[in-house]
């Protein structure tokens, strides 16, 4: 912009048009850069060439008419120019006959009149150009203020368009930053959504589970309470249920909560049921074994093995203790080996 400025300045100095602080600041503008002075006399060169191709003015065609008029009184009036008197005086003296002398008496007159006429017309194309160049100066120093003042518009214009421009460039950065914040905030809440969506479906997915769960779990009190009922009855045709006692065994190890075992004990004949559903299946080398627990005995008494089938995991045995009960405290079913064990191994069950 100050570059633009100066050369703005400098076109105007050369027509001797800045104002005092114009010129002011023009000054310090050489003073920094020493380039600016030579286009300032290359302006003024250019400028004064302006005068000398004017183009050459043609005399009003009345103008000799007038002439000739003047002189034709010239004689009679006293209102001439001193240079022009002086003139015509001179052309008036006689010249001294000589012997060969054959001009005319008229002749000299016809030339004082040719020079006058001259003269006059000379001065008047002289008024003329005068005048012209005065026209033309006032409608220089009229284009050069016309100039100065659309150049302080346009460089007016040029500040508001600047200043338009860096408000609006202010504006679309706000617009930016604004833009950006909210793109983090819906990414926040995109990612916020997400999360809780995720955390929706496992939610959905362990409620199903534990759904499923409960279903298997009411299931199977369903049918270890069937079971405890068949028993019941099945005891009830056999004899007094006072004198049986009835125990339902569960995972030591937990990975088998669907298993059902109920023991139903008779101490008076020294016998019982034993049924067990869901039981997992046996390798062909092992069986499962059921215990009694009776205090006076140090070690538990073994009821049989038993066997279970592959496919349900179920079984209803009849057991008899190795040896006599009298208080059968706990029942307990283990893994043991094909032919039995004297001693439990592995506990897989035992009653509450």
């Amino acid at each position: 912009m100050n570059h633009e400025r100066h050369e703005d300045l400098a076109a105007l100095a050369a027509l001797d048009l800045l104002s005092a602080n114009e010129q002011a600041e023009l000054n310090a503008a050489v003073a920094d850069d020493p380039i600016l002075q030579g286009l300032i006399d290359s302006l003024r060169s250019a400028a004064a060439e302006l005068a000398r191709i004017a183009p050459a003015v043609e005399p009003p065609a009345a103008l000799k008419a007038r002439i000739l008029a003047h002189i034709a009184v010239l004689p009679a009036t006293a209102r001439e120019t001193p240079q022009l008197q002086t003139q015509i005086l001179e052309f008036k003296k006689p010249k001294p006959k000589t012997p060969n002398s054959k001009l005319p008496a008229w002749v000299g007159w016809a030339a004082a009149a040719c020079l006058a006429l001259t003269s006059a017309w000379l001065g008047q194309s002289l008024l003329t150009a005068q005048k012209a160049d005065a026209s033309l100066h006032d409608q220089q120093t009229l284009a050069d203020l016309e100039l100065h003042s659309a150049q302080n518009q346009l460089e007016a214009e040029r500040l508001i368009a600047r200043r338009e421009l860096a408000d609006a460039t202010a504006r679309a950065t706000a617009a930016t930053s604004n833009l950006s914040a909210l793109q983090a905030r819906l990414d926040t809440a995109t990612a916020a959504s997400t999360d809780l969506a995720t955390r929706l479906n496992l939610t959905r997915t362990e409620i199903e589970t534990t759904r499923l769960q409960v279903a298997q779990l009411r299931a199977g009190l369903a049918s270890r309470e069937a079971q405890i009922a068949a028993l019941d009855r099945q005891l009830k045709e056999q004899g007094d249920l006072a004198t049986y006692k009835i125990a339902s065994l569960v995972s030591i190890a937990g990975n088998t909560p669907e298993a059902l075992a109920v023991a139903v004990w008779n101490p008076a004949n020294q016998q019982g049921v034993l049924s067990v559903q869901k039981l997992p299946a046996l390798t062909a080398n092992s069986y499962y074994e059921l215990w009694l627990i009776d205090p006076q005995y140090a070690s538990p008494v073994s009821g049989g093995v038993f066997t279970v089938d592959p496919a349900t995991g179920a079984s209803q045995v009849h057991f008899h203790p190795a040896k006599p009960v009298k208080t059968a405290a706990k029942f307990a079913i283990t893994l043991e080996r094909k032919d039995g064990s004297a001693q439990p191994s592995t506990l897989l069950f035992v009653s509450e």
